[in-house]
């Protein structure tokens, strides 16, 4: 558990510092020149002090941290910034509080359908237990990667990529948008949560089928597409068949029999439904000609 140590300011043992160097210094020169035996013990003793002073110096900058162990023992950690002084024997390492961009590589795997595609993630994430950060885990930077990639693979494998191929699906990679996100953002803070690892953000930065089914399935989206304008125009020419019989029928324009009903739906459903001009023949008979 992570431990919140408080040392106190360090101007003050600089100010110390300083002075027991020029003390130090001092002694050298006066021993030098009237070699007084008692400016020659003073020496070692500033000399010892310095060290002891100046080595509990440290420096904290912002979102930054120090964790301490002594001997061996965890003591707590320094989240506090500026210039400070802690006990000289204890051990610090310093650790970083800043945000950090994980733009992880593109992977291929197969999603829930057993179809192969290619996906990659972006994250972001940040340290907030020191302790767990530097103690629980052998170097927490690689722990994210592998762990992000694994959060990343299993995320593909639960979830269809589109509902092409699970109509019944709640959720598919395509189209999940923030659902599929927080799925991901989820996922990541409970496998790093050992870490003291925290995740900000995380989205989906690129998600393709693989190349060797990509062509056969651009395919099968044109085909879809095709089918559904063609739903569309059938529908549309069905509407106005009947619109222009109604009023055929309602002004009697012409008098048709079934037949020649028949006939005329026949001819206005190729017109309207072809994909080319049709190219008309001209009756300049009589109607029945």
């Amino acid at each position: 558990m992570e431990k919140v140590n408080r040392p106190v300011s360090g101007y003050l043992a600089f100010v110390v510092a300083i002075l027991l160097l020029l003390g130090a210094a001092a002694c050298i020169v006066i021993s030098a020149n009237s070699g007084n035996s008692a400016t020659k013990i003073l020496i070692p003793v500033f000399g010892i002090s310095f060290i002891f002073v100046s080595k509990g110096i440290m420096i904290v900058n912002p979102n930054h941290a120090r964790v301490l162990t002594f001997f061996g023992k965890y003591v707590g950690s320094v989240k506090q910034n500026g210039l400070l002084w802690i006990n000289p024997f204890f051990r610090s390492q310093r650790i970083s509080l800043r945000a950090n961009n994980l733009n992880g590589q593109t992977l291929k795997v197969n999603d829930k359908m057993g179809n192969p595609i290619e996906i990659a993630a972006v994250i972001v994430w940040q340290v907030s237990d020191t302790y767990k950060a530097m103690f629980e885990v052998e170097g927490y930077q690689q722990y994210v990667q592998i762990q992000s990639e694994a959060a990343v693979r299993h995320l593909a494998t639960s979830c269809p990529y589109d509902k092409m191929e699970d109509e019944t699906a709640e959720i598919t990679l395509r189209d999940g948008g923030e659902r599929v996100n927080d799925l991901l953002e989820k996922e990541l803070n409970e496998r790093l949560f050992a870490a003291g690892i925290v995740v900000r953000e995380a989205r989906i930065s690129h998600l393709a089928y693989a190349p060797e089914i990509a062509g056969a399935m651009l395919q099968r989206q044109q085909a879809t597409a095709i089918v559904a304008a063609r739903s569309k125009i059938v529908e549309g020419a069905v509407g106005m068949v009947e619109m222009a019989l109604e009023q055929l029928s309602r002004k009697q324009l012409v008098t048709l029999d079934e037949e020649r009903k028949a006939a005329m739906v026949s001819n206005l459903m190729v017109v309207l439904c072809g994909e080319k001009s049709a190219t008309p023949v001209l009756n300049t008979g009589s109607l029945y000609a």
